[in-house]
This record gives structure tokens, sequence and C-alpha cells, in this order.
């Protein structure tokens, strides 16, 4: 069944008096919550979120403070950010590529 069926099923059933005013509006809320693209793919929205609130670390840098913005982020150490940049770079420089990349366009913290 679509929304636009769902929805309109729930409509008619308020307007017959089956569905009292709140009823309705609480079915009508989830019918749309779960017509977003987070129920589509679960846990997606916590990723986006997390993914914008990524943020270029203004302590914990030695160059541009991508490494320490990883850390913050991933709740893992600076230094092993660091590490993988170090080997990245080493392995045909795709390291420096992705941390420009990021230096770039990863605003950094307020």
């Amino acid at each position: 069944m679509s929304f636009s069926e769902e929805l309109a099923k729930l409509a008619e059933l308020h307007q017959r008096g089956v569905l009292s005013d709140d009823e309705y509006a609480r079915a009508k809320a989830k019918v749309l919550g779960d017509a977003g693209p987070a129920a589509a793919a679960p846990g997606l929205g916590a990723g986006v979120s997390s993914i914008n609130a990524f943020r270029r670390s203004r302590q914990d840098r030695w160059l541009g403070g991508v490494c320490g913005g990883l850390a913050q982020l991933t709740a893992t150490p600076a230094w092993l950010w660091r590490l993988l940049v170090s080997l990245l770079v080493l392995c045909a420089g795709s390291g420096l590529l992705v941390y420009l990349l990021l230096w770039i366009f990863v605003p950094e913290e307020e």
C-alpha cells in the first residue's frame, strides 16, 4: 500500500468518526515518519548526522586538524588516524589526496 493510499484511508476513518483527532494525528505522523529515507535504510539517519558533525580539530592538529577531527568523530586515538593516513601516503599517495580533500572541504570546528 502506498503512502497516499494509507493517508487516504486514515482521512476516511477520521471523517467517519472511527479515529479521534488525536489518534488521527498520531497515525498520520507515524505514516509520514516511516515514509522518510531513514526508514528505507535503518540507521542511515544517525550516520548522516554524524557525518554532518565532522569538523577539523583546532586543538588536536599537526597540519590541518583532519586526523584530530576523525578521532573525535569515531572516538579513536588521533595517532591511529595519523598512522593510517601515513600508510596511505606511502601506498601510491592516495592518503595525501584524501587528506587534502578533507582539509579543503571539511569546515573547522568553532
